[in-house]
Formats: structure tokens, C-alpha cells, sequence
């Protein structure tokens, strides 16, 4: 039997995680089972339980990744409003859309992360909170507290109007939806 080093062993949990998050992001988490995910990383079934105990560490893992993932970028983004704009610019984009297995765990999973188990929902919400203070910190750099309850609405508004505009097949009515978020979302920064 083959004993591949610890960095070997890392590298390749790492594409298992980085494989799985796009194709859970592309057809969802109920929608990939292990032999997918396992073939699209290039390896076999049997490698899956010598880096994760279930699907569901799996989905807990991509889910907190990805997430952490996302605020780490966010934070990368120039400071104060102007970095909020950009996030908004770029989360509401139609590339955005068509492109869901490289985009936002949310607007891509939120309905399934609702019916995951405890473990993939406190891994989330890690990841949400961080995102939510990055947009706190951006709109009251003084008092990013106060600022909370916008940073709500700011964000749940942004991954609402993506997911519907991903729902629709009227492509005009989906470019008018995200053109009315990223209106929305100006005018929430505006009030704010």
C-alpha cells in the first residue's frame, strides 16, 4: 500500500473541497453525489472517507470555505463605500448570474444550507457574520454596530435579487432584475 506524504494528502483534500464547492454551486448539494464529486477531482470513491467522514463533513467544509472565502475577497476590496460599491457592482452582475459554480455560496446554496445539518449551518453563518461586518465596517467605519440592520437588508436584498434573477427564463425580465437591485442597493447606501 502507498503512503503519500502529509502535503500530498492535504493537496488533495484541497481539490476535493475546491471541485465540490463549484459543482455543488453549478447542480446543488442534493444534486452531487460522491462518485460525481469524486470523478470531477479525478479520484475514486474509496479516497473520499480517508478525508472526510460523510457528505455531510463535506458540505460543512465547502460550505465554510466558500463563505470564508467570499469575506476574505470582500475585505480585499478597496475600503468604505467605494469597496461597497464594488461588491455591488460585481454581485449583481450578469456574470454573476450565468456563472454560479465560481460566484456566491448564497445566492447558489441558501435554500439547501436551510435544510443542512447543524454543523454546515454554523459553518455559514461563521462566514455570513464576516461578510455582514465587512459591510458594517465599510457603511459606519466609526460605529459599524449601528449600521448592522442596513448591512441586513443590504445583503439580503443583493442575494435575493440574484437568485431570482437566476430563476427567471426571460432573460430581459432577469437583466431588469439585477439593474433594479443594483438600483436598490445604491439607494439603501445613499439613505445609510
Amino acid at each position: 500500500m502507498a503512503r503519500y506524504t502529509k502535503e500530498h494528502k492535504e493537496a488533495t483534500r484541497r481539490r476535493i473541497i475546491e471541485t465540490a464547492a463549484r459543482r455543488f454551486k453549478k447542480d446543488g448539494i442534493d444534486g452531487s453525489g460522491i462518485a460525481i464529486l469524486m470523478g470531477d477531482a479525478g479520484l475514486t470513491n474509496g479516497a473520499f472517507y480517508a478525508h472526510f467522514d460523510s457528505k455531510n463533513d463535506l458540505v460543512a467544509t465547502v460550505v465554510g470555505d466558500e463563505v470564508s472565502r467570499q469575506a476574505s475577497e470582500f475585505a480585499e476590496l478597496p475600503p468604505g463605500r467605494a469597496g461597497l460599491e464594488a461588491f455591488i457592482s460585481s454581485y449583481l452582475s450578469r456574470a454573476h448570474r450565468e456563472h454560479r459554480e465560481a460566484g456566491c455560496p448564497s445566492a447558489a446554496l441558501l435554500d439547501e444550507i436551510g435544510r443542512c445539518d447543524k454543523e454546515t449551518k454554523r459553518a455559514y453563518t461563521k462566514g455570513a457574520k464576516a461578510i455582514l461586518d465587512e459591510i458594517c465596517v465599510r457603511l459606519a467605519p466609526q460605529d459599524p454596530d449601528s449600521a448592522r440592520g442596513t448591512a441586513l437588508a443590504l445583503y439580503s436584498m443583493m442575494v435575493g435579487t440574484m437568485q431570482l434573477a437566476r430563476a427567471l427564463s426571460d432573460r430581459k425580465l432577469s437583466d431588469a432584475v439585477l439593474e433594479e437591485g443594483i438600483r436598490s442597493a445604491h439607494a439603501m447606501l445613499a439613505a445609510a
